[in-house]
């Protein structure tokens, strides 16, 4: 079930849709002995950054690599591929061009 109870009262199908569901849940669940309320919050971003540090060292890959290296893997082929600038801007949801630019 979702942490949070306010998203139910409006979207009953939250439980099973995949917009409200959280792509690295943790581990353990959580529930509420008084309500009865459960939930699976997402894992913290540090536990995602050391798997990715893991990785990286295990790979044997020399350069530095993080979380955020995966934005610009995804970013950097639109580029190469033709697509706009501003287009490239709002997918990665900059408010500068400037900032997309780098």
């Amino acid at each position: 079930m979702w942490p949070c109870p306010t998203p139910w009262r409006g979207y009953p199908n939250a439980a099973s849709a995949w917009g409200w569901q959280w792509v690295f849940p943790q581990a353990r669940s959580w529930s509420n002995s008084v309500t009865g309320q459960q939930g699976r919050p997402h894992v913290d971003e540090s536990f995602v950054q050391r798997a990715v540090q893991a990785a990286v060292r295990k790979t044997g890959i020399p350069k530095h690599v993080t979380c955020h290296t995966f934005w610009h893997c995804f970013a950097t082929p639109l580029l190469a591929s033709g697509y706009d600038i501003r287009t490239i801007q709002e997918l990665l949801g900059h408010k500068d061009v400037k900032t997309t630019m780098i």
